[in-house]
């Protein structure tokens, strides 16, 4: 077993220890650096995360949750499954910025999850005919302004299938965030769906084999629609639903977050029309709407870039070059794509892009968007 096997059979076993949780647990691998020395160097662990339990310590030697975790690795290697641990390059970036990120994903597909343009689109699971001709005409419009997006959503019935559904019809990447293990499918009668998307897009977890759809793991499983993703599009919604905690959780990471409005009268519109009277979510009418508020109609071809001419006395960090360059090459773009291109967690990235604003060299335009100064 190499090292890259060795930390995500570690990050599994993690995930097994009673008691850490999800922040628990990133907190932990921030701090040692990987799961491997988590497990192996527990005992330096009050030197080096002093705020750490004593309890949690002792919880790390657990010779159980690496053997469930052993088998684990030996189901997800035979069944031709991806382990992506919390440092892997294929894990989303967006959501590792998020403070209850899982350290550890499982993903059967051909997906990028670091797709330069990601949203997701959830609602209630009684869809109307409303909400699916809404799915039917948003994706089919948006494959046409933005053919490269990546949608997500939860393979559940209602909004969430017709949403992977039409992805699927517009030859759009799709992934199905899922509340149990890769075992299964639930529900059943979506399995064609999934394995469809298995060939464009793909199946998302955090749970292990063995894993039952129990209700509590949907409310889990939300935050990683909302977290991997630039923007959650709300289609239809009662007053309560699995798809305003989405929205919520989508707030809470400082997502941008979308509803389509519908008559007062109508059940599942109730949702949709509060979130965007509490200013919880931007009134979406059309696919052109959200690609003008997200920005990303504004893509520029080489001839029409120009070259930033800067002042020699403007002395550039090596970070603040690469982000430089890198909206040289792409064009305008938002602090969500910056981070994934530039590989820099979000809060340093504020911090780089506030000081290249006070350098005069790039400025914020509507929406988030960040432009070069000639």
């Amino acid at each position: 077993m190499n090292s890259s096997e060795e930390e995500q059979m570690y990050s599994i076993a993690l995930t097994m220890v009673p008691g850490i949780g999800h922040i628990g647990a990133k907190h932990l691998i921030d701090g040692m650096g990987n799961a491997v020395d988590v497990f192996r160097l527990r005992k330096e662990i009050p030197e080096r995360i002093p705020e750490v339990s004593q309890r949690v310590i002792e919880a790390l030697d657990c010779p159980q949750a690496v053997i469930r975790a052993e088998q684990e690795y030996e189901f997800i290697r035979k069944n031709r499954i991806a382990c992506l641990s919390f440092h892997d390059e294929a894990y989303p970036s967006r959501l590792r910025e998020c403070e209850d990120a899982p350290v550890v994903l499982f993903f059967k597909g051909n997906a990028d999850l670091n797709s330069l343009h990601i949203l997701n689109m959830v609602g209630t699971r009684n869809a109307t005919d409303y909400g699916t001709q809404i799915c039917a005409s948003f994706l089919r419009d948006l494959k046409a302004l933005c053919p490269d997006v990546l949608v997500v959503s939860g393979l559940a019935y209602g909004i969430d299938i017709h949403a992977h559904r039409e992805a699927l019809a517009n030859e759009l990447p799709t992934v199905g965030v899922l509340a149990h293990g890769l075992d299964r499918i639930y529900p059943h009668v979506h399995r064609k769906t999934a394995v469809d998307m298995l060939e464009k897009g793909g199946l998302l977890t955090e749970f292990l084999s063995g894993t039952n759809p129990d209700r509590h793991n949907f409310i889990s499983r939300n935050r990683i629609v909302a977290g991997m993703c630039d923007a959650t599009i709300v289609i239809e919604s009662a007053e309560k639903g699995g798809s305003l905690i989405t929205a919520e959780l989508a707030e809470g990471y400082h997502r941008d977050c979308f509803a389509f409005p519908g008559r007062m009268s109508d059940e599942y519109s109730k949702g949709c029309n509060r979130l965007i009277r509490d200013n919880k979510a931007s009134l979406l009418l059309s696919a052109e709407d959200f690609v003008q508020a997200m920005g990303w109609n504004m893509q520029t071809t080489l001839s029409e870039k120009v070259s930033v001419q800067r002042s020699l006395f403007i002395e550039l960090s090596e970070e603040e070059q690469k982000i430089v360059a890198i909206l040289e090459k792409l064009g305008n773009l938002q602090i969500n794509s910056l981070v994934v291109e530039a590989d820099i967690p979000v809060n340093k990235m504020t911090a780089l892009l506030f000081e290249l604003e006070m350098k005069g060299v790039i400025r914020v335009l509507a929406g988030g968007m960040y432009q070069l100064l000639n």
